[in-house]
Formats: C-alpha cells, sequence, structure tokens
C-alpha cells in the first residue's frame, strides 16, 4: 500500500477563519489590558490560580476572603484605603475580564489547533509559525504573572518594565498571526525598489519601539503631566539637565517621566515622517497598485494616530481617549505588518503548500 500526495490542495478558509478569531481576541484583550491599567483594577487580584481562577466568587465569604487578599497589599493601604466591597468588586471585575479572556484565547487557539495537526493539514512551515505563536502565547501567561507580582510587595502599582514586556508580547502574538494569515494569501511577489522595502521593514521595528515607549507612558502615568503639544516642559526640546538628572544616565530613558514622554513624542514624529516618504516614494516608483494603497492606507491611519495622541495628551489620558488611541495603535501595527509583508515577499506561496497537502491511501 503506498501514501501519495493529492492533487487537490486543501480547504485553508477553516485555518484563516480560525487565525483572524484570534487575532480579534487578542485586540480586545488588549483594550481591556488599557481599561484595566487605566482603572488601576491589575493588582485587585493577587492570586495566580491559572484554572481555578477562571471561576469568579461566588459567595459573600469568596468576596470577603477576595477582598481580605487585596487589603494586604501596598496599593490598598497608600491608595484605596477605606474602599467598599462594592468598590472593589468593580476593579476586581476588570482583572477577572483580562484574565478570563486569555485563558479562552488559550483555548481558541490550542484546541483548533490540535484538530488540523490531527487531520494533518498544516506543513512544516505552517506548523513552526503555529507552534511558535504557541509558545509565545504560553509565555505571555507568565509574563502577566510576573508583570503583577511586581506591585503585590514593595510597589502601589506594577513595574513599568514588566507591562511594557507584557504589552509589547502581545502585540508580537497579534503581528506573528497577521503576518501567517498574510503569508496564507496566494499573492504574486510585489516588484518594489529595494529602499521601498528597506522603509517597510524599518517602519516595522520603529512601530514596535513606540509602543514599548507608549507601554513606559502608561507604566508611569507619563500622559497625565506635560500636559501641552508642541512644546513639553516648557519648549519643543527639554533641557538635558530635566532629561537626564537621574544616574546612571540610561534610567532616565525608563525611569524619568518627562524623558519616557519625550521619547515617545520623537519617535512618533519620527516614524510619522517615515511614513510620509514612503508614501512619496511609493508613489514616485510606480510601484505595483497593493503597495502603493498599502502606503496611503498608513499614510491615512497613522496622520488619525497621530492626531488622538495629541488630543490624548491634551486632554490628560481620559479613558475613551486613551482607548481609541490604542485601538488606532493596533490598526497601524496591522498595516505596517501588511505592508512589510507585502514588501518582503521574495516568491509565491500557494496556500496548498502553506498548510501542507492531504494524503489518500491507494493499494
Amino acid at each position: 500500500m503506498a501514501v501519495v500526495a493529492s492533487s487537490q490542495t486543501p480547504d485553508i478558509r477553516p485555518v484563516r477563519i480560525w487565525l483572524i478569531a484570534v487575532a480579534l481576541m487578542i485586540a480586545a484583550m488588549v483594550l481591556v489590558g488599557g481599561a484595566t491599567r487605566l482603572t488601576e483594577s491589575g493588582l485587585s487580584i493577587v492570586e495566580w490560580k491559572p484554572v481555578a481562577g477562571a471561576l469568579p466568587p461566588l459567595s459573600q465569604a469568596e468576596w470577603t476572603e477576595a477582598f481580605d487578599g487585596y487589603k494586604a497589599i501596598p496599593q490598598y493601604r497608600q491608595m484605596n484605603a477605606g474602599m467598599s466591597l462594592d468598590e472593589f468588586k468593580t476593579i476586581f471585575w476588570w482583572e477577572w475580564s483580562h484574565r478570563l479572556l486569555g485563558r479562552v484565547i488559550g483555548v481558541v487557539y490550542l484546541l483548533p489547533f490540535l484538530y488540523f495537526l490531527w487531520r494533518g493539514g498544516p506543513g512544516a512551515e505552517l506548523k513552526r509559525r503555529l507552534w511558535g505563536i504557541f509558545a509565545l502565547g504560553a509565555l505571555q501567561g507568565a509574563v502577566g504573572w510576573w508583570m503583577v507580582a511586581s506591585g503585590l510587595s514593595k510597589r502601589v502599582e506594577v513595574s513599568q518594565y514588566r507591562l511594557a514586556t507584557h504589552l509589547v508580547l502581545a502585540l508580537l502574538i497579534f503581528a506573528g498571526i497577521v503576518w501567517t494569515l498574510r503569508r496564507l494569501r496566494e499573492t504574486a511577489v510585489s516588484v518594489a525598489p529595494s529602499r521601498l522595502k528597506i522603509t517597510g521593514v524599518v517602519l516595522l521595528a520603529l512601530t514596535f519601539v513606540q509602543l514599548y515607549l507608549g507601554a513606559l507612558v502608561a507604566g508611569l502615568r507619563a500622559g497625565k503631566i506635560y500636559n501641552t503639544w508642541p512644546d513639553i516642559d516648557g519648549g519643543f526640546i527639554p533641557s538635558a539637565a530635566r532629561l537626564f538628572f537621574d544616574v546612571p544616565w540610561w534610567r532616565n530613558l525608563f525611569e524619568n517621566t518627562l524623558t519616557v514622554q519625550f521619547e515617545h513624542r520623537m519617535v512618533a514624529y519620527t516614524l510619522f515622517a517615515v511614513v510620509v516618504l514612503h508614501v512619496i516614494d511609493a508613489a514616485r516608483s510606480r510601484v505595483d497598485r497593493a503597495v502603493l494603497d498599502g502606503a496611503l492606507w498608513l499614510f491615512g491611519i497613522a496622520s488619525l494616530q497621530v492626531t488622538l495622541g495629541i488630543l490624548t495628551l491634551l486632554n490628560q489620558a481620559p479613558m475613551d481617549l486613551a482607548l481609541t488611541h490604542q485601538a488606532v495603535a493596533i490598526l497601524v501595527l496591522t498595516l505596517v505588518v501588511f505592508q512589510a509583508e507585502r514588501l518582503t515577499r521574495v516568491r509565491r506561496e500557494p496556500a496548498g503548500q502553506a498548510i501542507g497537502r492531504p494524503v489518500t491511501q491507494i493499494g
């Protein structure tokens, strides 16, 4: 009995629908995480119970026990002393929803993935990508608790370093899924000058740097101070003495609220400038329509994001503007991934080859 590859290519629509659903859920989780941060809810659950923690308190005694755990940490004593049980429940539900969504994403990713593996669908390349994404997702759960643990003993909030790591890892997983979805498309290689391909990669790198800095701003609550634009602390460029007063100097890049907000602004200007140059270069180079459209869409959404960033700053980061700013940041990342993948694709990758071919037995 011989085993040979079937001439039929498998239907990739279920795989694409599955990955789109996971990507949307990750985007939603990032926004819920942002709301959790803005409402100071992230430390309301002081234990990590990956399985048992999926259930909220179901009795008055369990609610009292959860509240007593929160009362034992510095955030309660220094920021929320005297909080009522009903007020505690409000912040508890934000954090519980955030963790529950993470658990649901894990299940929604793992079970269909195992099913596709059982059916023999994914080819070797796609299988490696999907296992890699799963590994990053498992790591993200541990990083989430590592972040929360930083605020349970000596601080009243989580470490901005760990918060930034948690957010960037979530968006790295999101970008990996979006990239994989793009590679499942039967799209011909785009013809474009090397400089456009380089700027596509630069845009992707700058976007992640900006996302990291945005997380530092959130972690330090730096968006609630220096609420003027285009000047900051009295000038377009603050004095060096104010930017680098801490020692060693590099600590200012991550811990000085003025320096972190200034960095976030400067990288935003740089990123937007590269977007403008990219769209001009694409138009002049007479590239494929898909490349030009991608550059134009990116310019439009980046312009919106800059506007939202300024409004969020001027209004001291209210929740509605801050979450909208974060949502559009995810959209910018999506378009940047689209453009970078489009420009760096080096060969035609048929969907059937991407996920493998089914086998049939003949005898």
